[in-house]
């Protein structure tokens, strides 16, 4: 089909990157000239609690390099900055493009396009948002039965199945970038401070913006991927992808992910292209049902009356809850906005089911937190933790924090990284400080309740009081 003589305008998003850029590939495809922008939209930025947020900081490093990008191919990036339901449609008016692209969004705050949608119609410019940030949206993979798959395992093998050259085929044909447009009048990309935010420690948490930070950061993974089905559970060895804030900007396409994964066809790739199924399995669920970014998925546990003690939130929060892993974890997040998978797991379970704290308050801290927050995931997460989601882990199954320690961090490593209180502690007592004698605290100076605090619950008393709001709370 030949493209089409009006413009049009791609809208940029999650998706800060040239390459296989579907939105983007899109317009090309469909017209003579087109025009790319990104809003940082103050919607989405003004109610952020810091103003030195690694992901804002993250996301303008990105558009800096995608700016660069476009203007080396022809093209250019205009940069705005307000809401984006008044700035985008004023743009593509101002243009005179017939045709707005953009990436679907899976989350709530979609209803946003909607209205965008709405105020483009008015002025005559159609909008149209094609699929990119899943490789199955929606309901493209649905259960024998034509329903929505809400169990994992289900789900993974139709995924496995029907997944082909097709779903992963890149989404933009580099000859079409002739047809990028320069916008009539210079553009401008706002300083950080311009927008009220800071810059931030990003390289030195070891976080690379961009389509190239994208890039070297999965060749680096790839390096070590064969083992990642050994090493991927020990929060001391760091062997996770380092990708999950590219997946969630989108500096790199989760088409170009599968097919690293699928290439390599080993047993640690195998599982991390499990996990980025999870991640698909995740937005369907949140697309499906979207009542579950706000409630229980499963109606019978939407009720349980969660003591919710706020001092012991605030202990769970600041890392001062006397279980080292915890503890270790929590200040992890708390200084670089990270925590490893397997501990983002025991966290939560520790504040559902040890502290007895409704699932939406950690969510929400990591919602704030998390330099990757991607709603979908989190909310699953948590969720699965809680036993109030699809695919839920059963609520009888309570980690034990300390059990977790003695297997996951065997001699401590982990725990001594961000604990430094415990930092002469030995092995045998690392896990559970509290056990050791008096005598031999002070003899290592460490006192428990003075140096590093007691536990602030009992972890058997706590299961059996767990276990017992969920009995309540089943049909």
């Amino acid at each position: 089909m030949a493209p089409r003589q009006g413009g049009a305008l791609a809208w940029l998003r999650r998706d800060l990157r040239l390459d296989d850029n579907a939105a983007l590939g899109h317009a090309l495809e469909k017209h003579e000239r087109v025009f790319c922008a990104f809003v940082f939209d103050t919607e989405i930025l003004d109610p952020l609690a810091s103003r030195t947020d690694r992901r804002v900081d993250f996301i303008w490093n990105s558009v800096r390099e995608l700016r660069e990008r476009l203007r080396e191919a022809g093209g250019d990036l205009i940069v705005l900055h307000g809401r984006a339901r008044d700035v985008l449609p004023r743009l593509a008016a101002d243009l005179g493009v017939g045709e707005v692209v953009a990436a679907e969004d899976y989350e709530p705050a979609a209803v946003r396009d909607d209205e965008v949608a709405e105020r483009l119609r008015a002025s005559g410019i159609g909008f149209t948002a094609v699929k990119d940030t899943v490789v199955f949206a929606g309901s493209e993979l649905l259960t024998q039965g034509g329903r929505p798959f809400t169990v994992f395992t289900p789900y993974k093998n139709a995924w496995l199945k029907l997944v082909g050259e097709a779903e992963l085929a890149p989404r933009l044909d580099e000859a079409n970038l002739k047809r990028l447009a320069r916008p009539p009048h210079e553009t401008h990309l706002p300083e950080l401070n311009e927008l009220g935010f800071a810059p931030t420690d990003l390289a030195a948490s070891g976080i690379r913006p961009g389509e190239t930070g994208a890039q070297e950061t999965l060749a680096a993974f790839l390096g070590r991927i064969d083992a990642y089905h050994e090493q991927r559970d020990y929060p001391a060895l760091d062997a996770g992808s380092g990708l999950a804030i590219h997946n969630r900007f989108g500096t790199i396409s989760i088409r170009r992910l599968v097919h690293a994964a699928r290439e390599r066809r080993t047993a640690g790739a195998d599982l991390w292209l499990a996990e980025l199924i999870w991640r698909d399995f995740f937005f369907q669920v949140l697309h499906h049902h979207p009542r579950a970014a706000r409630e229980a998925f499963r109606p019978q546990f939407a009720d349980i009356p969660w003591p919710n003690d706020e001092a012991l939130f605030a202990a769970w929060r600041e890392g001062r809850t006397g279980y080292p892993l915890v503890d270790a974890a929590m200040r992890q997040l708390n200084a670089s906005g990270n925590m490893h998978n397997r501990l983002r797991m025991v966290v939560a379970s520790f504040l559902v089911k040890d502290l007895l704290v409704d699932w939406r308050w950690g969510e929400q801290y990591f919602a704030a937190k998390l330099n990757d927050f991607d709603l979908a995931a989190n909310n699953g997460n948590w969720q699965w933790a809680a036993s109030t989601g699809c695919d839920a882990q059963p609520y009888f199954r309570i980690f034990n924090p300390v059990a977790q320690s003695e297997k996951f961090d065997k001699q401590g490593e982990f725990i001594r990284r961000y604990v430094p209180e415990l930092a002469n502690v030995p092995v045998k007592s690392i896990h559970a400080p509290w056990r050791m004698s008096p005598v031999e605290q002070a003899a290592i100076g460490c006192v428990i309740g003075r140096d590093y605090p007691a536990p602030v619950v009992d972890h058997a008393v706590q299961r059996e009081r767990a276990l017992a709001l969920y009995r309540k709370a089943r049909p």
